[in-house]
């Protein structure tokens, strides 16, 4: 017999009036579309990444300042590693929380969406503290392999991250999976930044280096896991305060172990061109790409704060294709319209931006984050580079086969670059990797169910960044100064690209819907355009 499904249990239910995700997660009074659901709980989402955003760079900034980049490299080193290990540990299971959990909910059973993730915290904690033994024993000899003494002892001090990071992503799946994302704002992007610049710079004023930038980092997971765990027991009763009724572990690990070696190799993604970088050339190395890479990355602002209520829409609605293909299409306009000027803006100020807020000798990393700025738009507008809609949509299978192709088609070309043309190769490889994979999903995706994100009204969007690129280029040329150059691109970027989508009538009635749950002024002034 095969375990049941949430579809399958419906009918069971745990003796309550079943109960959508729209009305636990958001007002129990209110009614909410799609659209708007999506609208709300993002516009929380990109608040929280704002914050988290500012002090990714205050706490690099400060590092850049107060250690060396071969010291900075060192410890990206020994986090990459640890980040790698722990994906695997947690054989994928926090996406299971928010694919099984908004499902259950869905129909009523509050029991079994918490014995969810009861039973994925119990299974994370066993096998990552497993990990983490086995990581402490062979620290040494993983620094050997990297030519790096002192990586062993950051790599000892890191093992405690292991299980944290397992119960830390829980806690953020069960807030996506509620779609009460304003505590996952208060966790990741509030307090564990805030703790961590606080005690590393404490750390590095001591003078404790490599040990410093450790312990900043371990401080602030812990201090995010306990104020997580309290807000997810006081503030969601819902969840908390109901009777566990136990689901299979089968399904969750059926669901979750593709996922999991997806998750794994995805992470070598993120982390193999440090490994490249670091194998055939320097720890320094490492570091000035890593913050050209930080940079870059930035172009995920708007996907990753659609991206934790996306997929849980797509979970409810995925036997549904014009449900699907409407969110789809809603979601992906909205985020290839707000990250255009973002990605034209730090493509032409990418030396002008590294310069000033790190230092000098960071700006060689500019021709990176050209390069990964175009790889992170493609993805980003394909359905996402973790393939947020497949896992709605239950292919989780699908994701791991796209996943493999991406790790393959990133180590095969850093590999052939990175000792020819150093960093820009890894980013070559890197951007390679996730443009291959995003058009591998949509292909997929129209294969299989018909949908794709493709209307006249995102074809006005990539037009509008046309004139905008050529006003950016024109202030970057022209400016007198670092400083100008810096202030006057976004602002051409941004009147341009604004000034093209009112020309050529762009916005819709939807984007009404959604500019509406982003407060008054931003409603009137999309009214305005649209009329």
């Amino acid at each position: 017999m095969t375990d049941s499904t949430p579809s399958d249990e419906a009918h069971g239910g745990d003796g309550a009036t079943p109960t959508s995700v729209a009305e636990v997660a958001a007002d129990p009074q209110e009614e909410d579309t799609s659209a708007q659901t999506l609208a709300r709980q993002s516009s929380i989402a990109f608040g929280g990444n704002l914050i988290k955003k500012v002090f990714g760079f205050l706490i690099v900034a400060v590092i850049t300042r107060l250690v060396s980049p071969s010291v900075y490299g060192l410890f990206i080193l020994a986090t990459s590693i640890v980040l790698f290990v722990q994906a695997f540990a947690s054989l994928g299971l926090p996406k299971a929380v928010d694919y099984f959990v908004p499902q259950y909910l869905q129909s009523g059973e509050r029991g079994k969406a918490r014995g969810v993730i009861v039973e994925v915290v119990v299974l994370v904690l066993i096998t990552s503290g497993l990990t983490a033994v086995v990581i402490y024993v062979s620290a040494g000899t993983i620094a050997a392999a990297f030519d790096e003494p002192a990586l062993a002892t950051a790599l000892i001090v890191l093992t405690i991250t292991i299980p944290l990071l397992a119960i830390y992503n829980v806690l953020l799946a069960s807030f996506n999976a509620i779609k009460r994302l304003q505590y996952r704002v208060y966790t990741r992007d509030i307090v564990r930044p805030t703790v961590r610049l606080t005690a590393t710079a404490a750390l590095l004023f001591l003078g404790y280096g490599l040990l410093g930038l450790v312990g900043g980092y371990v401080v602030g997971l812990l201090t995010a896991i306990v104020v997580g765990t309290v807000l997810l027991r006081r503030r969601v009763p819902e969840i908390t305060e109901v009777q566990t009724r136990t689901v299979k572990p089968r399904s969750l690990l059926w669901y979750s172990m593709p996922l999991a070696v997806a998750g794994v190799i995805y992470t070598v993604l993120g982390q193999v061109d440090y490994f490249v970088i670091g194998y055939f050339q320097s720890s320094e190395g490492v570091g000035i790409y890593r913050v050209g890479y930080m940079l870059a990355a930035n172009l995920l602002i708007v996907f990753s704060s659609v991206s934790p209520v996306f997929k849980p829409l797509i979970a409810e609605a995925k036997d549904d294709d014009e449900a699907v293909q409407q969110r789809f299409r809603t979601a992906m306009r909205w985020v290839a319209g707000l990250t255009l000027p973002l990605a034209l803006t730090l493509a032409i100020g990418a030396e002008v931006y590294l310069a000033l807020v790190f230092t000098p000798q960071y700006a060689v990393a500019g021709a990176a984050v050209v390069v990964l700025c175009v790889g992170y738009f493609v993805s980003v507008t394909c359905g996402g580079p973790d393939g947020a809609l497949l896992q709605g949509m239950g292919y989780s299978r699908l994701v791991f086969a796209n996943t493999i192709l991406l790790v393959l088609t990133n180590i095969t070309v850093s590999i052939l670059l990175v000792p020819r043309i150093g960093i820009t190769g890894a980013a070559i490889g890197t951007a390679s990797a996730l443009a291959v994979a995003g058009i591998a999903a949509l292909i997929e995706v129209y294969y299989l169910r018909g949908i794709h994100p493709f209307t006249t009204d995102l074809a006005k969007v990539f037009v509008a960044a046309v004139p905008a690129a050529v006003a950016g280029w024109l202030v970057m040329t022209l400016a007198p100064g670092l400083l100008l150059a810096a202030v006057g691109i976004p602002a051409a970027v941004l009147v341009t690209y604004a000034g093209v989508l009112v020309a050529t009538d762009a916005f819709t009635e939807e984007d009404v819907e959604v500019a509406e749950q982003f407060g008054p002024d931003v409603r009137r002034l999309v009214s305005a355009a649209q009329e």
